[in-house]
């Protein structure tokens, strides 16, 4: 996949960042796939970089991992779930690396200002406001665009997480999607003039991927989307 991606960056001329988790701590169910752990996911992730010169980002789930983590890891990302633990948040901030916050679902865009500030607290102003979306109901989340200038507004990069976005959370051991919707959420998101990178899960066979494949994008389609998306940011005021 790294591979795939590396050659996708060099035909688009976007800028890949490699994402893989070492470990999908945040799932429903016990019996979920959770990943190969810290040591040998790092691992993997570090041959992944050596190999495409691909930067990585990924999720830490306890502040313990954050100092571990940013010795191989490029970008480290908070998870929504835990976007608003500060220990992790801190730790994560303390390492001097870029920081991913995705929005909680269960935040409004103007409550991500105490995340920057807990950031800043710790010496670190180089931090990312994820989107990807809001609980809307039982199983459901909405994009609500109105997100996307409120959170540039704060005076930090956007970056909208497409897929996770068009999850169905919970519901049983596996979350539901509807990744059929991801073009046109990515195209409308462009269109706003305030989003500074997108998230998208890809797989080169989504229905056996082991995490997340209702919302897994073939990868065979990415580089299509990513031109539609780049054409139409060009075209949007900023």
């Amino acid at each position: 996949m790294g591979r795939k991606l590396r050659d996708i960056a060099r035909e688009t001329g976007a800028r890949i960042v490699y994402k893989s988790s070492f470990d999908k701590a945040n799932r429903s169910s016990k019996d979920s796939f959770r990943g190969p752990g810290l040591d040998e996911g790092l691992d993997i992730l570090g041959e992944v970089k050596a190999e495409t010169g691909l930067p990585l980002i990924s999720d830490i789930h306890l502040p313990e991992q954050a100092a571990a983590a940013a010795r191989v890891i490029d970008v480290l990302q908070i998870p929504a779930f835990l976007s608003r633990q500060t220990d992790l948040i801190l730790a994560a901030a303390r390492t001097g690396k870029p920081i991913n916050v995705k929005k909680g679902q269960f935040l409004a865009p103007d409550d991500m200002a105490l995340v920057i500030e807990k950031c800043r607290s710790a010496g670190n102003e180089n931090v990312l406001l994820c989107e990807r979306g809001t609980s809307f109901g039982y199983h459901n989340l909405v994009v609500d665009m109105r997100s996307f200038p409120m959170m540039r507004a704060l005076g930090l990069p956007v970056v909208y997480d497409v897929t996770h976005s068009l999850q169905l959370p919970g519901g049983g051991k596996e979350t539901g999607g509807l990744k059929q919707y991801a073009p046109a959420l990515a195209r409308a998101a462009a269109a706003t003039g305030f989003v500074d990178g997108y998230f998208l899960e890809v797989h080169d066979n989504p229905d056996a991927a082991l995490s997340d494949r209702s919302t897994q994008l073939d990868v065979r389609g990415v580089a299509d989307l990513i031109r539609s998306v780049l054409a139409i940011s060009a075209l949007s005021p900023r």
